[in-house]
């Protein structure tokens, strides 16, 4: 049996962000997949937004993992060239009524430690977007979007270089604890049986899989498995006329219908969000939304064009929520909480996952450093 220090489950964006830190910190690292491409699922099937740290409960791992993470990424698309625009984005209240709580968006997102934000009145507002109707807005400049593809091609280059190996086509099929290390079956069309001291489980959609499949690992501490779907519809056969990102204010379980930008000068707008039963991927886009999508967007952009959106994509979010529970943050844990040595599940790692990579990765690289050390 082939023997490793460590491995990584998942070739998401969290899932490589990892392997290349614990690869440039000198660990052997080998990243398992089931799909045949890195990034298949919820890396690939997002708005690509970097995300400042504006709604997150206040000191939850989501929202000091994006804030942190936020400046990490930055930093790490400019000294690698990974394209990128902190173009910036509007929260916009089209109502009287909504005003009161964007001005307590605003003061949780400064409470937050996200502390450029600014209020612009209407006028402010058409002079920076005249095609945008509404009562007042909070301006997040440190907002942007990313090409998230090729983040993950950087993150994998770079783990590959520091001695990081990816096997596609390779799912997890069980793990079980023997002697200080973990004996690991993997499948596919070349199925193999490999051995590792640290086994880190950033399967995303499939981390509740990877988890059931650990001999001796306390379902107790496996989480509720919900998918919220969300679908995005184009805007073909008429000018962009945004410069950045337009939000609408929240609303229960989703940001609204949003203006998203892409870095090829394209635009769409969504996601909304249905729940769905735990399955299979559809990633398919419903044309009977249409009508839904054009009425929210008109709220702020009254101009919309009529027969201008067309379906474009969907996302599917693996939550640890449902329909009728509250928000909850990432679930990262590791021997501390769960008493198995060398084992590090994440669940629920949906939004701001993309903008957090960086600052995960180095939390359980801290993570795994403090259960070694106890």
């Amino acid at each position: 049996m082939d023997e490793v220090e460590c491995i990584v489950v998942g070739a998401g964006v969290i899932g490589l962000a990892i392997a290349r830190r614990l690869a440039r910190d000198g660990r052997e690292v080998v990243v398992l997949d089931s799909e045949n491409a890195i990034g298949q699922h919820t890396s690939s099937h997002n708005s690509g937004v970097i995300h400042a740290g504006i709604y997150y409960r206040h000191d939850s791992l989501q929202h000091r993992l994006c804030v942190a993470g936020k400046d990490m990424l930055y930093d790490y698309c400019a000294t690698r060239h990974v394209d990128h625009a902190r173009c910036g984005k509007l929260i916009v209240a089209t109502r009287e009524d909504q005003l009161a709580e964007l001005e307590r968006l605003r003061l949780h997102g400064l409470k937050n430690g996200v502390n450029d934000l600014v209020t612009l009145s209407v006028d402010e507002v058409a002079a920076r977007e005249p095609a945008v109707a509404c009562v007042g807005a909070v301006s997040s400049p440190s907002t942007g979007i990313i090409d998230a593809p090729a983040l993950m091609l950087s993150l994998l280059g770079e783990a590959e270089d520091a001695g990081a190996e990816l096997a596609l086509n390779a799912p997890f099929i069980s793990a079980r604890p023997d002697g200080g290390l973990w004996r690991v079956s993997v499948g596919g069309d070349s199925p193999m049986d490999l051995s590792c001291r640290v086994l880190i489980n950033a399967a995303g959609h499939g981390a509740w899989g990877v988890a059931q499949g650990i001999t001796g690992f306390d379902h107790a501490f496996i989480p509720p498995r919900y998918m919220a779907k969300g679908s995005y519809f184009a805007l073909q056969g008429a000018a962009n006329p945004f410069r950045q990102l337009i939000y609408p204010m929240p609303d229960a379980g989703s940001l609204g219908l949003h203006v998203v930008l892409d870095l090829g000068g394209g635009v769409k707008f969504g996601p909304d969000m249905d729940w769905m039963d735990v399955g299979p991927m559809d990633y398919s886009v419903d044309a009977a939304k249409t009508a839904k999508f054009e009425t929210a967007v008109r709220d702020y952009w009254p101009a919309l064009p009529d027969g201008c959106l067309v379906p474009e994509s969907a996302g599917i979010r693996p939550r640890i929520w449902g329909p009728d529970g509250s928000k909850t943050d990432f679930q990262i844990e590791g021997p501390q909480t769960h008493g198995m040595n060398g084992l590090i599940n994440l669940f629920g790692m949906e939004s701001p996952g993309l903008t957090s990579c960086l600052a995960i990765a180095k939390h359980v690289g801290e993570t795994l450093i403090k259960g070694e050390t106890q």
